[in-house]
């Protein structure tokens, strides 16, 4: 457990007319770093980075996002990985103890806070010990990294809806919360987060399910960012196609018909891909 240290003083940064106003001490802002783009941080999330005192980061915020804090402000890396990394009731009790301590808090976690980030236990964790604090949402991964390959999730006559699912439940929750056989009906585009180690078991579920194996599917890593990389294959090849390209972990799964929009699309380069 990190220690809290007091805040320096005064809230430093810039003031920006539409970032809102700045971050408050005593505080929690819950706030969506986008999906890796810092030219998709929103104008508020920046106003806040900018006069914060304390950040507790996940692994997915960005340098260039957290180099608009202060000098001063205490930054704490606060990520999670497969087996390790800061437990969630760890990351609640440390946001509470600097907001308690008289900080200005920003928790700023990848994405958007409330779609599968957690920031649902964040706030009523807080709610609980009596700390106000904001919501900030972000632009998530599940419609930004589709964006980015070249794949819109919804498209006149190829999909009017989409779903997101995680590809990580709870692993102490005794069977799935999901309906396998709905969503492999659903007649949208499936975009799966934090799906990589699970992908041939979602597959599997799918297929057996009756979603066609020819079905078109994507895997996006990174997206938005210099570094990204999109395996693109059959539903049922997927899996094969993203373990001989060595994807790893950041990356969003997209299936539906959408994604063979992405050989017309994808040719000439988005704002997003040239950011």
């Amino acid at each position: 457990m990190v220690a809290v240290p007091p805040p320096l003083g005064g809230s430093a940064g810039v003031s920006h007319r539409l970032g809102g106003p700045p971050a408050l001490a005593g505080v929690v802002h819950l706030v969506g770093a986008g999906p890796g783009d810092p030219g998709l941080l929103t104008l508020r999330a920046a106003q806040l980075l900018a006069t914060s005192t304390f950040i507790a980061h996940d692994r997915l915020a960005t340098l260039e996002a957290l180099e608009l804090a202060p000098p001063e402000a205490v930054r704490v890396p606060v990520g999670k990985r497969r087996g390790g990394g800061w437990r969630q009731e760890e990351i609640e009790r440390l946001i509470i103890d600097a907001a308690l301590a008289g900080h200005a808090v920003v928790r700023l976690k990848g994405g958007d806070p409330f779609v599968l980030g957690r920031g649902g236990e964040e706030a009523l964790a807080c709610a609980a010990a009596g700390i106000p604090f904001e919501v900030v949402p972000g632009v998530t991964s599940a419609i930004a990294a589709p964006a980015a390959a070249g794949v819109p999730v919804t498209h006149r006559g190829v999909a009017s809806g989409f779903a997101v699912i995680t590809g990580h439940e709870d692993p102490t929750k005794p069977e799935t919360d999901l309906d396998w056989s709905a969503l492999a009906a659903f007649p949208g585009t499936l975009v799966i987060l934090m799906g990589v180690v699970s992908l041939a078991t979602t597959v599997d579920r799918l297929i057996a399910n009756g979603r066609s194996a020819a079905t078109p599917a994507a895997a996006v890593r990174w997206a938005t960012t210099p570094l990204e990389e999109v395996v693109e294959a059959p539903l049922g090849q997927l899996p094969q196609a993203v373990a001989r390209a060595g994807l790893k972990p950041p990356a969003t799964i997209i299936i539906g018909d959408v994604v063979a929009l992405r050989a017309q699309l994808a040719e000439t380069p988005s704002l997003i891909r040239a950011a």
